[in-house]
């Protein structure tokens, strides 16, 4: 079967995108899924989604990891995922979609998408500078130096693969506040590796911060892959209303055996 796909990346975040509601699919065998994202073997991504048909919303992202298997929400994917409906005229520039989290509304201006984020409702405190949360996905959050976030890969494995996290598996996040802009890198579980950018890592990053500094919305954060944007409001310890935004870029189409 030759399916063709759309290459978008999100501040260095890259994706293969199917459309699933052309070519009637919802769903892609993991070991495939693994081949596609494969930087040597396959086109290479940090993961893949599916545009999917729904019968409540303008589409369903189903949305894969790098190594195959079945993920939870994707910030930066969701962003990508949006742009792209809108270009295939699933849905005008205010979009309306689910995801494994449940529904998000997005915003498409240009090349830069708005994405609505799942409310936290808790932000857990490990040690003074520790934090744990969810946005979609499970992340944590530590404060270090700036040149700290080059070892995110070394430190990222550590606590991923401790005792406490191994089973579930957790996103870690290293990040450095300088009093105008938040550094963040990021380790992704499922890739297993440094991404450039985590749209939910930034996310959980920047309620962190807010939280740690006492801090308003907006926020601007740096990643290795560009710089973003998250809005919220906040309520003591929960935030509602939370944005992520940032660019959303087209890279290159094609067609793929899947076999």
């Amino acid at each position: 079967m030759s399916l063709p796909f759309f290459k978008y990346q999100g501040t260095g975040n890259d994706f293969i995108i199917i459309d699933g509601i052309l070519n009637n699919l919802k769903s892609i065998d993991n070991s495939v899924v693994a081949r596609l994202c494969d930087r040597k073997f396959g086109i290479g991504a940090d993961g893949l989604m599916i545009i999917a048909k729904h019968e409540n919303f303008s589409f369903e992202m189903v949305y894969y990891n790098s190594d195959g298997g079945l993920s939870t929400m994707c910030g930066n994917g969701g962003r990508c995922i949006a742009a792209l409906a809108h270009k295939l005229g699933y849905c005008g520039p205010e979009v309306h979609f689910i995801a494994a989290d449940g529904p998000h509304f997005a915003s498409i201006e240009g090349d830069e998408v708005a994405l609505g984020m799942a409310d936290v409702d808790t932000i857990d405190i490990i040690k003074s500078s520790e934090y744990v949360l969810n946005t979609g996905s499970p992340h944590y959050v530590r404060f270090t130096e700036k040149e700290d976030l080059t070892n995110i890969v070394e430190e990222g494995k550590k606590i991923r693969y401790s005792e406490k996290y191994i089973s579930a598996g957790i996103n870690v996040n290293l990040c450095f506040w300088d009093g105008l802009i938040l550094h963040v890198a990021t380790y992704e579980r499922g890739v297993e590796d440094e991404t450039l950018s985590c749209g939910t890592g930034v996310t959980a990053a920047a309620l962190a911060t807010a939280h740690h500094y006492h801090l308003e919305s907006p926020l601007l954060v740096q990643t290795k892959g560009g710089r973003l944007k998250v809005s919220f409001q906040r309520h003591d310890t929960s935030y509602t209303q939370v944005v992520l935004k940032g660019p959303a870029t087209p890279v290159f189409t094609g067609e793929i055996e899947l076999k």
